[in-house]
């Protein structure tokens, strides 16, 4: 876990000098959100959240690192005694680890002095932009699945040992049943999987030979690479002579296919199962799988048990990044007292932000689905089983009247002047905590939201006087330029 202060973008640091010497260090606001859904999809899942409040209690600047900064003969040495006692002493509001999030929504907000919110973004963006994708990219493949058993193993495709890691975390929270990443498995408690490689095989005299021997050492859990050689020719039938003698003993084996036509073999796999007698004998599939993939052979019923998903799982597969960024939303102000609005105006309305310090509501019907999101004003309250009107986020004559049954704050204190609010869980339990938040919030979301292809868009809207308050901002920016 990296804990070095170092861990910021390079421009934070000048920044950062730059506020020092202009006495600039008031108090900020700052929200971390995203643009847009990964993957054309309807939903995501947030991640890593947790993993940032572990680093942000021991996140410093060594000696070393100051004397690095020093040989950069940028950096005056008053600024670099501050940066010794640097940490992080703000206040942190976060949404719930493994929660169902849209675009636009504040997932984590940074209430702290100007230095250091603005040394904070890198360490912010990196850990919930990454196990975001990877979690989202998960819980698509699950739901691909129909909620089949799903094995990761994608830690010799992933992006470096930390990258490993942190998908095989991410992946648990998405969905994913357990992990090839024995070490994954230790540290934070994931269900370790695996069966054997086509090196087993090829390191025995004969195929047969290489499952018997695996059989007497793992009766209990034999699963068969079927198509080392050939699949419906040898493989299948090897596999089925080893399996009869575990079964005559009392245990049950199962095979694993990693090539070929997928849809064609494992029927045929499955009527040679039957045929001999072992309906309870289970397939699983691996080779390249994406949620379409997976999302195709269920849909054409092809008889898989369970999927290995690897390197579309761990890496993001086409969509390399999560839109997560970082914008000031309100600063101190000296002459007032008061904590005044800040946004970001863009050409592109889809960057501009929403201004001020906010707070995220989800409402639900009387059937406990989640209907739409909210943006409000931290002084705002919003009330259950009033209908009350509320506003697209880009300003335009678009707006839904709703009466809710029900109405969940999301954003959550989690950290008080740098330190965490509530005790720490270990880790297995926290990843158990947020996989179940991420299950129990995808059922209360509509099929429609989580197609894989052309989904239903999700609404979240802004409260009326958020909405006003951008538009005054608008309207005052398009009156000075």
């Amino acid at each position: 876990m990296i804990t070095s202060a170092l861990f910021t973008d390079f421009y934070e640091l000048t920044m950062a000098q730059g506020y020092w010497k202009g006495n600039m260090n008031q108090e900020v606001v700052f929200d971390m959100f995203f643009r847009k859904h990964p993957f054309n999809g309807g939903f995501s899942v947030l991640a890593g959240n947790e993993t940032l409040m572990d680093i942000l209690s021991s996140f410093r600047f060594s000696d070393d690192d100051i004397k690095y900064l020093a040989e950069q003969k940028i950096f005056e040495p008053g600024f670099l005694d501050y940066l010794k006692d640097f940490h992080f002493s703000g206040d942190l509001y976060t949404i719930d680890e493994g929660s169902v999030i849209f675009p636009q929504e504040p997932l984590v907000r940074i209430h702290a002095n100007l230095i250091e919110a603005q040394i904070l973004e890198g360490l912010v963006l990196n850990h919930v932009n990454f196990q975001s994708l990877i979690a989202t990219k998960t819980a698509r493949i699950w739901l691909a699945s129909k909620k089949a058993p799903i094995m990761e193993f994608g830690l010799r495709r992933a992006q470096g040992p930390d990258g490993a890691m942190s998908a095989t975390r991410a992946s648990y929270i998405g969905g994913a049943a357990g992990t090839s990443n024995t070490l994954a498995g230790k540290d934070f408690g994931i269900p370790v999987m695996g069966t054997m490689a086509h090196s087993w095989i090829m390191s025995h005299a004969s195929e047969l030979e290489a499952f018997r021997e695996y059989a007497k050492i793992y009766p209990e859990n034999s699963v068969f690479l079927i198509d080392t050689y050939d699949t419906l020719k040898s493989g299948i039938k090897n596999a089925i002579i080893a399996g009869s003698e575990l079964v005559e003993k009392g245990y049950n084996f199962g095979v694993r296919l990693d090539s070929g036509d997928i849809d064609y073999l494992t029927r045929e796999v499955r009527k040679e199962l039957d045929r001999a007698g072992f309906p309870q004998a289970k397939i699983s599939v691996s080779n390249e799988l994406t949620e379409e993939i997976i999302s195709t052979l269920v849909a054409r019923e092809a008889p898989i048990n369970s999927w290995g998903v690897g390197t579309h799982m761990v890496t993001g597969g086409n969509e390399s990044s999560f839109t997560g960024v970082y914008k000031l939303a309100a600063r101190h102000d000296s002459k007032t007292n008061e904590m005044i609005p800040a946004m970001k105006f863009s050409d592109n309305p889809a960057k501009t932000t929403n201004p001020g310090i906010k707070n995220v509501y989800r409402l639900y019907d009387e059937n406990g689905m989640a209907c739409a999101d909210i943006l409000a004003l931290s002084d705002e309250k919003l009330e259950a089983k009033k209908e009350t009107t509320f506003y697209h986020p880009m300003v335009d004559y678009r707006q839904f009247s709703f009466t809710p049954a029900k109405i969940e704050p999301l954003l959550k204190l989690r950290m008080k002047g740098g330190k965490r609010t509530e005790p720490r869980l270990e880790d297995a339990k926290q990843l158990r905590l947020s996989r179940e938040t991420m299950q129990r919030q995808l059922e209360s979301l509509d099929e429609s939201y989580k197609r894989i292809l052309n989904p239903h868009i999700y609404k979240v809207s802004l409260s009326e006087n958020l909405m006003k308050l951008k538009k005054d901002f608008i309207e005052k920016n398009i009156r000075q330029h």
